[in-house]
């Protein structure tokens, strides 16, 4: 192929910002050893990655999704929500507070402090010690 040019890319993903978000990445991961969809032709990856994405070897949502995911620090994994778990019926001959004293076992309790008390213990923590890999 002779060479690329930006109207031949811009077809294929209109926002030339865009385009060299996308473009650079692609050429980053060729760079790293990802194998390549077009004839080299002795050009540099750079040129690669826009030849890749003039002949739609690559779509651009997918280029997208990888680079939204390389920059990622923490990738939240999709798990399915375990499925609600039914509340215990209330007996009648029994009132609200003592149904709620049973229940103190499985509940979580917060301690509650004072922005006083929370700013003292904050000034009373010591720095961990520096070691070698910080």
């Amino acid at each position: 192929m002779a060479r690329v040019t930006v109207e031949d890319c811009v077809d294929k993903i209109e926002n030339r910002f865009e385009l060299v978000l996308l473009a650079s990445h692609r050429a980053r991961q060729i760079a790293q050893g990802q194998p390549i969809t077009v004839d080299r032709d002795n050009d540099k990856n750079p040129v690669v990655a826009l030849r890749e994405i003039a002949d739609e070897q690559l779509t651009p949502d997918d280029l997208k999704e990888d680079l939204i995911h390389s920059l990622q620090k923490h990738v939240e994994v999709d798990e399915p929500e375990a499925p609600p778990q039914p509340q215990p019926a209330i007996a009648e001959g029994t009132s609200g507070t003592e149904a709620s004293a049973e229940d103190d076992g499985d509940s979580v309790t917060f301690d509650r402090m004072s922005e006083d008390d929370l700013l003292a213990g904050i000034e009373g923590l010591v720095a961990p010690e520096k070691n070698e890999d910080f």
